[in-house]
C-alpha cells in the first residue's frame, strides 16, 4: 500500500462513521414516504402536492448548496463540515415533528437537504484520500450501502413507528400546551440518532490530500475546474446524465412503492414496510456490493472503463422486470420481481462514483462530485417521485393507476439512461487515461 495513505484501521473508522451518518440520512429523508397517507389527510394533499413535499422541499436548497459545499471542502476541513452537516439535519428532522401547519413542515424539510447537503462531496473527497485507487470501489461501494439500508430501514421501522404511536393516541405533554400525533412523534424518534454519530465523528482526523497528475502545487479555483468540465464534456455528460436517469426510477420507487402496495393489494404499512425494508437493506445491499465485483470481473476482461460500462448494462437489463413488476396480479409475485430490480437498479451507484473519480483531479473531486449530486438529486430527488404523480394525477387521472405510473416511469428512463451511458464510454476512456 502507497505509504502516503492513512493505516487501514483509520480508513475503516471513517468509512464506518461515513456509512452510519448515511444510514441515518436515507432513514431521515424517506420516512416521509411511510407518512403518505397521514401526511395527504393533515393537510388535505393529493398524490402531486404531497410529491413537492417529499421531494422539492427536501431537494430545493440541497442541490444548490452542494456546490458551494463542495468548494469548502476542497479547500478546507471536510470533517467539520461533515460533521456540521450530520447534526444540522438531525435536529431538522426532529423539529419536523413540531410542525403545525403545510408551512412549517415544508421549512423544516428545507432544513433537512441543507444538512444533507454537507455529506456526500466532503465523503467522497475524503474517501479518496484513505483508500489507494484499487480499494476505491469497493469503499465507494460499502458506503453506497447506505442508501438501502437506510431506505430499508425507514420502511421497517417507520410504519411499525407509526402505528405503534397512533395506538397510543399520540402524545400530550399538558404543561408545555404541547400535543404530537403519530406522524409528528415517528420523526422526532427517527431523528434523535443523528446527534450521537455527529459527536462520533468528531473523532475523525483530516488525511494529507493525494495528488494525481493534474493536480497544481498552487491549487485550483473556479476557473480550472470549469476548464477540466470542458476539456471531457462528453466523459462528465455521460455519466451524469446516466447516473440521473437511473436516480429518477430508483427515487420514485422510494417515494411511491409502499403507497403502491398498499393502493394495489392492499398492504396494510407494517406488513408492506417490513417487506419493502427486507428487499431494500438485504437485495440491495448485496446488489450494491456485487457492483463492485461485477465491476472488478469487467476490468479483468479488458474493460478500462469497466466502472461506467456496468451502468449501461444493468440500465439496459433492468427496463423490462421494472416495467413488468409494477402490473403483477398479486404482491408476492410484484415483490418478487422488485427483489430483483432492487438488486440490480443498487449495483450502478458505488461504482458510479468511483468512475467519477477516477477521472477527476484530487483538488476538484469535491466540487465535481457536488456537480453530479446537484444532477442526480434534481433529476431524482426533486422529479422521480414527481414524474411517478405525474402520470397519475394527470395521464391517468386516478390513485389507483399508481402501478401504471411506475411501469410507465420505469418503461421510458431506464432505456435513456443506457443511451447515455454507451454514448460516453469511449470519451470515458480518453478522461480516465489524461489523468493516470
Amino acid at each position: 500500500m502507497n505509504s502516503s495513505y492513512p493505516r487501514p484501521a483509520a480508513a475503516n473508522y471513517v468509512l464506518v462513521m461515513l456509512v452510519l451518518a448515511y444510514i441515518l440520512s436515507f432513514i431521515d429523508r424517506n420516512i416521509l414516504a411511510l407518512l403518505v397517507g397521514p401526511i395527504r389527510a393533515e393537510f388535505e394533499l393529493s398524490d402531486f402536492q404531497f410529491s413537492i413535499l417529499h421531494g422539492w422541499a427536501f431537494t430545493l436548497f440541497y442541490i444548490f448548496l452542494g456546490l458551494p459545499i463542495g468548494w469548502l471542502a476542497d479547500r478546507f476541513s471536510r470533517k467539520w463540515i461533515i460533521t456540521s452537516g450530520i447534526f444540522l439535519w438531525s435536529l431538522m428532522t426532529c423539529l419536523c415533528g413540531f410542525a403545525k401547519h403545510f408551512g412549517s413542515l415544508f421549512a423544516t424539510r428545507i432544513g433537512v437537504g441543507v444538512g444533507e447537503a454537507a455529506l456526500s462531496p466532503p465523503a467522497y473527497s475524503l474517501m479518496s484520500d484513505y483508500f489507494e485507487p484499487k480499494r476505491l470501489r469497493f469503499a465507494t461501494a460499502i458506503y453506497t450501502a447506505g442508501i438501502t439500508v437506510g431506505s430499508g430501514t425507514s420502511y421497517m421501522i417507520g410504519g411499525w413507528l407509526y402505528e405503534k404511536f397512533d395506538a397510543m393516541g399520540g402524545w400530550q405533554v399538558p404543561a408545555l400546551g404541547w400535543e404530537f400525533k403519530a406522524w409528528q412523534l415517528t420523526f422526532i424518534t427517527v431523528g434523535l440518532p443523528g446527534v450521537l454519530v455527529a459527536a462520533l465523528f468528531l473523532l475523525v482526523r483530516e488525511p494529507v490530500r493525494q495528488k494525481t497528475a493534474l493536480d497544481k502545487e498552487e491549487g485550483v479555483d473556479l476557473a480550472d475546474v470549469g476548464q477540466h468540465l470542458r476539456n471531457h464534456w462528453q466523459a462528465y455528460t455521460s455519466l451524469i446524465m446516466g447516473m440521473s436517469m437511473m436516480a429518477v426510477i430508483g427515487y420514485g420507487m422510494l417515494t411511491w412503492l409502499p403507497e403502491f402496495l398498499l393502493r394495489t393489494y392492499g398492504m396494510d404499512k407494517t406488513s408492506g414496510g417490513a417487506w419493502l425494508g427486507g428487499i431494500f437493506i438485504i437485495g440491495g445491499t448485496a446488489g450494491t456490493f456485487s457492483g463492485a465485483v461485477f465491476a472488478e470481473l469487467l476490468q479483468r476482461r479488458g474493460y478500462e472503463d469497466a466502472n461506467m460500462r456496468l451502468i449501461g448494462l444493468v440500465a439496459a437489463i433492468l427496463a423490462l422486470p421494472a416495467t413488468l413488476a409494477a402490473l403483477m396480479p398479486g404482491a408476492g409475485l410484484a415483490l418478487a420481481l422488485y427483489a430483483l430490480v432492487t438488486y440490480l437498479q443498487y449495483t450502478h451507484f458505488g461504482v458510479g462514483i468511483a468512475a467519477l473519480q477516477l477521472i477527476t483531479p484530487n483538488q476538484m473531486r469535491a466540487q465535481v462530485s457536488a456537480l453530479m449530486l446537484f444532477s442526480t438529486n434534481l433529476f431524482g430527488l426533486a422529479l422521480g417521485g414527481s414524474f411517478v404523480a405525474f402520470f397519475t394525477d394527470f395521464v391517468y387521472r386516478s390513485d389507483g393507476a399508481l402501478n401504471l405510473s411506475l411501469a410507465s416511469v420505469a418503461a421510458i428512463v431506464y432505456p435513456a439512461a443506457a443511451l447515455a451511458i454507451f454514448w460516453g464510454l469511449r470519451h470515458y476512456r480518453a478522461a480516465q487515461q489524461a489523468i493516470e
